[in-house]
């Protein structure tokens, strides 16, 4: 007799581990870091009822479209271990960060302005052991309670680049990098950003695949010194 196929549950369960097993295909980590990831990820999904934290469309596919894409920045830039996460919402790649950085001494500060959303990030660093910090803070209002010393600094999702320059500026000493999670306007993005900011971007295609980038950067100076960090029509 034939078997009954399997439930809706089992299905989802199988087709989340066939994600799983191709986004670590893309972004090997050790078992330790493995398992932080799992622990946050059921975290992430009890949450996920009650506060919207990723699209629910994405939902099968947590680890290749979220964990892989956020992995992909320990890939970049291995040496880094001071990282500052802004918009941080629902962990990515600020939690995912932080997990990878457990085993190796680094540091991961998450800001988020809506205080569920914060509140479920330091439940994240708690459950999983990684080492981190939550402000909960606008981005573009706080600089001056983020940490002085970073080695880079991250985005996804978050907002326009030519915004997400400005907010990092301030915070780009010697050494310190930009890496921002985009999507296939980059171009259109950077053509913007260039009208206010002297940067020269290294653009680095996603893992995942799709219309991904990430755009890299280690310098940024202002195109005009008494212009102010928003754009002339953002102003009123």
């Amino acid at each position: 007799m034939a078997k009954s196929p399997p439930s809706s549950l089992s299905a989802a369960t199988v087709d989340l581990a066939a994600d799983k097993a191709a986004a670590l295909a893309l972004t090997p980590v050790s078992r330790e870091t493995e398992a932080r990831l799992d622990a946050y990820l059921d975290l992430l999904q009890q949450w996920q009822a009650k506060t919207n934290l990723v699209a629910a469309s994405t939902l099968p596919q947590l680890w290749t479209r979220h964990v892989a894409d956020s992995l992909q920045l320990v890939s970049l830039a291995p040496d880094v271990r001071r990282w500052l996460d802004f918009g941080s919402g629902g962990g990515f790649p600020g939690i995912v960060l932080a997990c990878a950085m457990a085993e190796v001494g680094g540091h991961v500060t998450l800001v988020e302005r809506i205080a569920k959303k914060a509140a479920f990030l330091r439940e994240a660093l708690r459950v999983t052991g990684s080492p981190g910090t939550v402000i909960l803070a606008d981005i573009g209002d706080n600089v001056d309670r983020f940490p002085q010393r970073l080695d880079c600094i991250t985005a996804r999702a978050v907002a326009p680049l030519n915004q997400l320059i400005g907010f990092a500026e301030p915070l780009m000493g010697p050494g310190t990098r930009a890496l921002f999670l985009k999507g296939q306007d980059v171009e259109a993005e950077l053509t913007e950003a260039t009208k206010y900011w002297k940067i020269e971007p290294r653009l680095h295609a996603s893992l995942t695949g799709g219309q991904g980038w990430v755009v890299d950067l280690d310098r940024i100076d202002r195109q005009n010194l008494t212009a102010s960090r928003e754009p002339a029509h953002d102003r009123h």
